[in-house]
């Protein structure tokens, strides 16, 4: 019997890490709310549809798991409400299961840091989103540090790849680009801000899955080199072989947009990031792990092929609980 891997989050970091799972020739169950998802299931891959605030039902979807991992993305005006409790609940069906609990993370906890983040700095962060992400870390590695549950937990800056549509370099970046059209922009473009493939995060999370050294602690996951984001935008306008157009959204309009989408006013409390520079220290998990880094150019490469591909169509399938061989 091979050792189970449950990932909670069929969005792009939970797709990711199903890859690199999967790549490895591990069974995989794949859990979300509705249990549709949007790639086929084959002999590797289970899907189950639980609501994760109910530990009753993550302790029933997380049985026979040796790792568990928390890949929930949610919009912002969703987290306050959602987040600490959906964190609980997996939480839960990772203790009850004896499996380790692998948490993909972010930069905010950290807050607006002088240098390049480590994970040696002081988490003060003064972002309402900040506290949260730092608060729900915290609670795990405290069940860690009372033996119920051992605890990972992997932190990236802002990603980009296959299924990443909602982010600074999402769909907002690639598809205008790819019909011709200006980049979309936020921030101040010539900054240097540390930006992490999506496959690379992944990679980074199945590693802390995997050593045991990695337990009881947080780690800043690997990035290719950081570079301005006017720099990384040119580069996918030169691998399309295009002329570079960029349109860059001054704060006033953002402001203006804010009153009328919830997401974005709630996206003007993060957007320190990008006025200044905003830089990734990843040596730590390096000097442990060593490093899968994907170059920047490889990884706009996939990245253009997946938005030229189009999106394969949902998929429902069930999860059923037989176990994986």
């Amino acid at each position: 019997m091979t050792s189970l891997h449950i990932v909670f989050g069929t969005g792009p970091l939970g797709l990711a890490v199903m890859r690199a799972l999967r790549a490895r020739d591990l069974p995989v169950r794949m859990v979300n709310r509705s249990s549709r998802v949007r790639f086929p299931k084959d002999l590797h891959t289970q899907v189950g549809g639980i609501d994760a605030v109910d530990p009753r039902q993550t302790r029933e979807v997380c049985e026979g798991a040796a790792v568990v991992y928390h890949c929930i993305g949610l919009p912002y005006v969703r987290w306050e409400t959602e987040l600490p409790a959906i964190s609980r609940g997996i939480l839960e069906g990772a203790a009850s299961a004896g499996a380790r609990l692998v948490y993909g993370d972010n930069l905010y906890a950290y807050g607006q840091a002088q240098g390049p983040l480590r994970e040696d700095l002081p988490e003060h962060a003064t972002t309402r989103k900040g506290r949260l992400r730092a608060a729900i870390a915290e609670s795990f590695l405290n069940a860690h540090r009372a033996g119920r549950v051992a605890v990972a937990i992997g932190r990236a800056s802002d990603f980009y790849g296959p299924w990443v549509t909602n982010a600074v370099l999402g769909e907002r970046v690639f598809a205008p680009a790819l019909a011709g059209k200006a980049a979309n922009l936020v921030g101040r473009i010539d900054r240097l801000h540390t930006y992490t493939f999506i496959d690379d995060f992944a990679e980074a999370l199945v590693t802390l899955g995997e050593r045991d050294e990695a337990v009881g602690r947080a780690w800043i996951v690997p990035s290719a080199p950081t570079l301005t984001t006017r720099a990384l935008v040119e580069m996918i306008y030169q691998a399309l072989g295009s002329r570079v157009r960029l349109r860059v959204a001054p704060a006033w309009l953002l402001a203006i947009a804010g009153c009328f989408d919830a997401n974005l006013g709630e996206f003007r409390e993060m957007q320190y990031q990008f006025q200044s520079d905003f830089v990734a220290d990843h040596s730590a998990f390096e000097r442990q792990f060593g490093a899968h880094i994907t170059p920047h150019e490889r990884a706009i490469e996939q990245t253009i092929e997946w938005y030229r591909n189009g999106r394969p169509p949902q998929m429902p399938t069930r999860f059923r609980r037989q176990p994986l061989d």
